[in-house]
């Protein structure tokens, strides 16, 4: 009879993979790191971040891109950059700079973020920093300061009209503002609006154009950029709008020559299952493909296109490890096993927006299973996590009083941090667990290095003023 949790998975997946495996006393790896050796030496909860899947996925996307552009002898440039604010931490993007890239910005303090780097010598002025989001007079004001230090690759994205005038005001009367418009992309249909707030309307971007970029010497309309919720999926819904976005690039085009670079935006997909299929290289050439014929169709140059790649950057890089402290059974039907943590301060896309992650036990494969749910630790009936991505229910070794029991969700490395406030307050006071980089040497052997400690009650009543 096969009932142990390894048969489950055996019978369900192609397993093991290229990221997980299961060594003979039923203990899980990810990526060839000993997770159970990683639990006696810091415990749990713990959050950990594996650095070398971060360039591992840069170079995936440039070779799939690069590639398609070979195919169709696409003449121009193909630039990965990294959105920072899916992860802003220091070692990853400076993992992500060693890879030949670039960067995508939201807030003032991003720029400070790139002063930094500038520096220490990370940047310099032939990366490209494109500016995105809603910008205030700081941000304005930051963006400005780049331009004018020399900094020529500092594309602002007009997001609205009247961020224009802030620039041309800041901006030094010697320095060309290189800029770029963003549009306002019209929603999928399960949305609550039609058009997304952010940018400027399809309708509105010519007009805008003529009125105001096209006869001042200063200004230089150099990127066209798109971005559409739902990232870059094989549906009617995303090829409808890039062909809507190519239509404006197009018109613009006709009327400004210095125009050569298209931002297609960010949005491929991180495997969030086992059962997780996508081709990368399908989508590549056709969105390569695609704007190659468009081009050909008016006879003007093919854009330098960019992407900005920020779950897919360091998404797989990231992973959250629990204890299972107890199992509560409320009734004949339903058992609840209790982790050491809230899955609302560690995983908030968990129950913000019913995101699912690859759900793993950590040891005890070769035992029999049992049907559960997960409940976190606070006192709020949302912190808990009920389904997997491929079923609607999850399956765990029995619980055993005797026996730990240890799990992992993986691929969780964009946003949980800063979503659920890092370092900050926590909600019912739970503390954000210790933080533990992993690396590899020149020889290919694992290093791992303690980030941040379990947050202390003391650095907590700091923050609430005891």
């Amino acid at each position: 009879m096969k009932n142990k949790y390894i048969d489950l998975v055996d019978q369900t997946f192609d397993f093991p993979n290229e990221a997980f495996d299961v060594n003979e006393q039923g203990e899980l790896s990810f990526e060839g790191i000993e997770l159970s050796d990683l639990i006696k030496q810091y415990g749990t909860p713990l959050r950990f971040s594996y650095l070398p899947n971060i360039s591992r996925n840069i170079k995936r996307a440039k070779k799939w891109f690069n590639v398609a552009m070979a195919k169709v002898d696409y003449q121009a440039s193909y630039n990965y950059c990294y959105c920072t604010k899916s992860s802003h931490f220091s070692f990853i993007v400076e993992e992500a700079l060693k890879n030949n890239i670039h960067l995508e910005t939201s807030s003032a303090f991003d720029i400070n973020i790139v002063e930094n780097l500038i520096e220490r010598g990370l940047l310099s002025k032939e990366n490209y920093i494109i500016c995105n989001g809603f910008k205030k007079e700081q941000y304005v004001e930051n963006i400005a300061n780049l331009i004018n230090s020399g900094y020529h690759n500092t594309f602002p994205i007009l997001d609205n009209y009247r961020e224009l005038d802030a620039l041309t005001e800041l901006v030094d009367d010697d320095k060309t503002i290189n800029l770029g418009i963003r549009i306002a992309s019209e929603e999928e249909p399960k949305f609550e609006f039609y058009t997304s707030r952010l940018g400027i309307g399809y309708k509105n971007i010519v007009p805008f154009y003529k009125k105001k970029i096209q006869e001042n010497p200063r200004l230089k309309l150099r990127m066209l950029h798109f971005f559409i919720n739902t990232g870059i999926r094989d549906t009617g819904y995303y090829w409808n709008e890039l062909r809507k976005c190519l239509k404006v690039y197009r018109e613009l085009k006709k009327i400004c020559p210095e125009l050569d670079c298209l931002n297609i935006g960010g949005g491929f997909p991180v495997s969030t299952s086992l059962s997780f299929n996508f081709d990368y290289e399908y989508m590549a050439e056709e969105i390569i493909g695609l704007i190659k014929v468009m081009c050909e169709e008016d006879q003007i140059d093919e854009p330098h296109i960019f992407t900005e790649f920020g779950s897919f950057t360091v998404g797989e890089s990231g992973g959250m490890i629990y204890s299972i402290l107890n199992q509560k059974k409320q009734n004949d039907r339903e058992s609840w096993n209790m982790i050491d943590s809230s899955f609302m301060t560690t995983l908030p896309d968990v129950w913000a927006i019913s995101r699912r992650f690859i759900m793993l036990p950590i040891n005890r494969w070769n035992d029999p299973y049992e049907r559960v749910l997960l409940g976190g630790m606070t006192c709020d009936s949302d912190d808990y996590y009920n389904s997997e991505q491929h079923a609607n229910a999850i399956f765990l070794p029995e619980y055993n009083r005797d026996e730990p029991l240890y799990i992992g969700f993986f691929h969780t490395g964009a946003y949980q941090e800063t979503i659920g406030g890092f370092g900050g307050l926590q909600h019912c006071l739970i503390p954000q667990p210790k933080h533990v980089i992993i690396d590899r040497d020149q020889d290919g052997e694992i290093t791992t290095k303690l980030f941040s400690k379990e947050q202390s009650h003391k650095a907590m009543m700091k923050i609430l003023g005891y």
